[in-house]
């Protein structure tokens, strides 16, 4: 991913985090205005509960956007983090065959001792 595309990814995810204060924002007016002495208003409650779940929308929409543009990039070449992992789990693999087959061995030992 070059410098630009990183950019721009990061201004996005910080639009992101300021609809976020904005949520919060609207989630605290309608909080004062519920508690108000005076009762709320009703239109200025409908108001914010529409502009919460819009901001809403837009902020899972952008997320998702900025997830899946993470996961479509490509990791350095030199980078052996996935090789290395299917090493071990092929390794834990060969383990639990050699304990199955060490116990198989021991069972058949035990059983012509027997005989």
């Amino acid at each position: 991913m070059d410098s630009q595309g990183q950019t721009t990814s990061l201004q996005r995810l910080e639009n992101v985090e300021k609809r976020i204060v904005k949520v919060l924002e609207l989630a605290g007016g309608v909080m004062d205005e519920l508690a108000s002495p005076v009762g709320p208003r009703k239109d200025l409650v409908q108001n914010h509960c529409l502009e919460f779940m819009q901001l809403i929308k837009d902020i899972q929409v952008a997320l998702r956007d900025e997830i899946k543009s993470a996961c479509e990039y490509r990791p350095f070449e030199k980078c052996d983090y996935g090789p290395r992992i299917a090493n071990e789990i092929c390794f834990k693999k060969v383990e639990y065959v050699m304990s199955q087959l060490e116990a198989m061995k021991q069972t058949i030992d035990e059983h012509n001792a027997a005989a």
